[in-house]
């Protein structure tokens, strides 16, 4: 059981060092096919929250235990929750760029589903979820093999993400980063049915003016996974402008 965030490089990477964060009950390895791509443009890392108990703790905690494992970041490509924790860092000035994935840095942007986030603790506990929940949320047909990258199957990581949904409203919101010097990009799966689209253009209100913003026809709530090479091609032009001159470093 793993008590605090753990890394893993990817391999032959190079460029701006750059993470990759999942979402509230997906595993971080999941990001491996987008990462794979992405390894000629920067150095991917992958992300592995806190598990069972360890889990409850909210984004800003989230966000302090990556930047002590990290130590030095460039950018960080979130997904779903995971936005939230890469907000916090973005406005510690711990990542100089973030790309959002079917993302938020507040629950209201999700409007109603805002509301019943909490819920997905319970979900994940009694509803069990499976290969038709994998497919509903990456909108495809999920394989057996694959779904554990997608929601929590085991028992372990059905409690773990009951308790991390259970400490979202523990600790208040990251600020917005309007008016802050922070690189950010935001793409939506069009087929997002945990995200809904409009949720996209809520947050931009919160990045600095003029982020572009992505809509991925046929994509889901996971577009890192089953949407790689077209993920690949969005952010590489961004992963390209960043400097890697000024990283910030941790003692």
């Amino acid at each position: 059981m793993r008590s605090e965030v753990q890394l893993t490089e990817w391999e032959q990477g190079r460029g701006p060092r750059v993470l990759l964060l999942p979402g509230l009950g997906a595993r971080g390895v999941g990001f491996r096919a987008l990462a794979e791509r992405l390894a000629d443009v920067c150095r991917p890392v992958l992300v592995e929250y806190p598990e069972g108990r360890h889990a409850a703790v909210g984004a800003a905690g989230l966000a302090r235990q990556v930047w002590r494992a990290a130590r030095e970041m460039d950018a960080v490509v979130a997904s779903s929750f995971g936005g939230m924790v890469a907000a916090h860092l973005a406005a510690a000035g711990a990542a100089r760029g973030v790309a959002f994935l079917g993302s938020f840095t507040h629950t209201s942007q999700l409007g109603v589903r805002g509301r019943l986030i909490g819920m997905m603790g319970p979900i994940a506990v009694w509803g069990r979820p499976g290969v038709v929940a994998a497919g509903l949320a990456a909108w495809r047909l999920v394989t057996s093999g694959r779904a554990p990258d997608v929601v929590p199957m085991t028992p372990l990581e059905r409690e773990t993400t009951w308790h991390r949904a259970r400490a979202i409203h523990s600790e208040p919101p990251p600020p917005t980063l309007r008016d802050l010097s922070v690189s950010c990009v935001c793409i939506q799966g069009a087929r997002d049915v945990l995200v809904p689209p409009v949720t996209m253009d809520r947050l931009a209100e919160v990045l600095p003016e003029g982020t572009p913003r992505h809509l991925l026809r046929g994509a889901g709530h996971v577009p890192y996974f089953t949407h790689p090479r077209e993920c690949a091609a969005l952010l590489e032009p961004w992963l390209r402008a960043l400097s890697t001159e000024e990283r910030v470093s941790v003692a």
